[in-house]
C-alpha cells in the first residue's frame, strides 16, 4: 500500500471515529466517501491527487445525498419524545410551592431539583399546575 492509499484509509476512518464524538455531523458519511476514494486509488494507485480530491467531493455529495434521501426519513418517531426534556415532562402535573410567588415569581422542589416558577402571587404550600416551560422557568397556574 503507498502513503495516499494509507492517508485515505487512515483518514476514513478518522472521519468515522469522529462520528462517534460528534453524533450527526455527516462525519460516518464523509468516512464513506473516503473510502470510496480509497478503493479508487487502490485500482488507479497514479490518479493525481487533484483528482483524488474531486473524487472526494463527488464522493461526500453523493453519499450525503443517499443519507438525506433515503435513510434520515426512515427512522420513525420516538416513543420517547420527552426524553431529554425533563422541563416538558412536567407541563399538566401539580406540585405544591417551596417558596410563595412574589412579584410573578417563586420557587418549586420536584424531586432533587429546584425550578423556578412563574405566575399569579400565591402563598408558600399552594398547589400550582405546571402549564408550560421557557427557558429553565416553569409557568404555572393555580391548580383547581
Amino acid at each position: 500500500m503507498t502513503t495516499v492509499q494509507t492517508a485515505w484509509l487512515v483518514f476514513a476512518l478518522l472521519l468515522m471515529a469522529g462520528e462517534m464524538a460528534i453524533p450527526e455531523m455527516f462525519l460516518l458519511w464523509l468516512g464513506f466517501a473516503a473510502l470510496a476514494v480509497f478503493a479508487v486509488v487502490l485500482g488507479v494507485p497514479e490518479l493525481p491527487i487533484v483528482w483524488q480530491g474531486v473524487a472526494f467531493a463527488i464522493f461526500s455529495a453523493l453519499s450525503i445525498f443517499v443519507y438525506l434521501k433515503f435513510i434520515r426519513n426512515r427512522v420513525g418517531p420516538s416513543d420517547q419524545p420527552l426524553l431529554n426534556r425533563r422541563g416538558e415532562q412536567l407541563v399538566g402535573q401539580v406540585f405544591p410551592l417551596d417558596l410563595p410567588i412574589v412579584d410573578g415569581r417563586g420557587r418549586l422542589k420536584i424531586g432533587d431539583a429546584y425550578w423556578v416558577a412563574e405566575g399569579p402571587d400565591l402563598p408558600h404550600g399552594a398547589r400550582v399546575r405546571v402549564v408550560s416551560v421557557r427557558s429553565m422557568s416553569l409557568q404555572v397556574a393555580p391548580a383547581d
